[in-house]
């Protein structure tokens, strides 16, 4: 099982700042509104079925995890931030879905050996600063043969370039914490799961966001509600000269990135196609 009573206080002072960071704005919304259809992509590619044994690592509100137990999935949701699992028990509850609801950190999970049959996570793992660590992890608890599924944003695609962009006016990062994007190559993910693992299928796709008119607004919503977001213009907030350069450059990733659509009322609108990398591979 997954020991934390090793973890250095820089480690465990990353942790309380990752939990904190995501219980700002509220990703329920960005997970509802925007990538809705993420979790059922890779709960479909994982073949989760019927009275499978399924843990969602890093699970947010259940974007993955919900759709999973609707598949009639044994599932348990765990995520580091308790804030978001009180949001995702709500959801479930609304809709009638049974499931349970775990604080666990990625990189140390509560669980035994080999006790699930489907471990996978939706952009979430992507975010624990230790990639071999959260990748060993979800190994371990998997039994053999089982799945591992991963869904996560790749560097070159809209979400990794403005992480990329956020970089420069957030705080350096810690010792040995790596890029979550990384998480999006496939030669680091196989790396990572190493020689455990066989029938590993990748394929690189994207999602389409059409919800925003112009690029100001989706600045302004991430601003709003997307914790990394929150975070990074807090640590410039007493420096308005690099908060209104961050400003222009969000805004002006998603008018590089975006489509005409005009889809709202008055003519206007604009979607994006956000990449991400699907993989999934059987526990050796």
């Amino acid at each position: 099982m997954g020991d934390v009573t090793g973890a250095s206080d820089i480690d465990r002072a990353v942790k309380a700042k990752h939990r904190a960071m995501w219980a700002l704005g509220d990703y329920s919304a960005v997970a509802d509104q925007l990538i809705p259809a993420l979790g059922r992509t890779l709960v479909d590619a994982c073949g989760i079925r019927p009275g499978t044994r399924v843990l969602d690592v890093a699970a947010g509100t259940g974007n993955a995890a919900i759709p999973a137990a609707m598949a009639g999935a044994d599932v348990v949701a765990s995520d580091l931030t308790p804030e978001l699992l009180d949001v995702g028990r709500l959801i479930a509850g609304r809709l009638g879905v049974e499931l349970e609801w775990r604080e666990a950190d990625a990189e140390a999970l509560p669980f035994g050996d080999g006790v699930f049959d489907t471990v996978m996570s939706c952009v979430g793992v992507m975010f624990a600063p230790h990639h071999q660590a959260g990748a060993d992890e979800m190994l371990r608890v998997c039994r053999p043969g089982g799945t591992i599924g991963l869904l996560n944003w790749t560097p070159e695609g809209f979400i990794g370039r403005m992480f990329a962009t956020m970089k420069p006016y957030a705080p350096p990062p810690p010792p040995g914490a790596q890029p979550p994007p990384l998480w999006g190559v496939e030669d680091h993910v196989r790396a990572l799961l190493g020689e455990r693992v066989v029938a590993v299928e990748a394929r690189r796709d994207t999602v389409r966001v059409d919800r925003f008119t112009t690029p100001e607004e989706f600045r302004d919503y991430f601003k709003k509600n997307y914790g990394p977001t929150i975070a990074v213009y807090r640590n410039i907030a007493d420096d308005p000269e690099r908060v209104a350069g961050l400003d222009r450059e969000l805004a002006a990733l998603a008018r590089e990135h975006a489509s005409p659509t005009g889809a709202a009322d008055d003519g206007s609108g604009m979607a994006m196609d956000w990449e991400y990398l699907l993989l999934t591979a059987r526990r050796r």
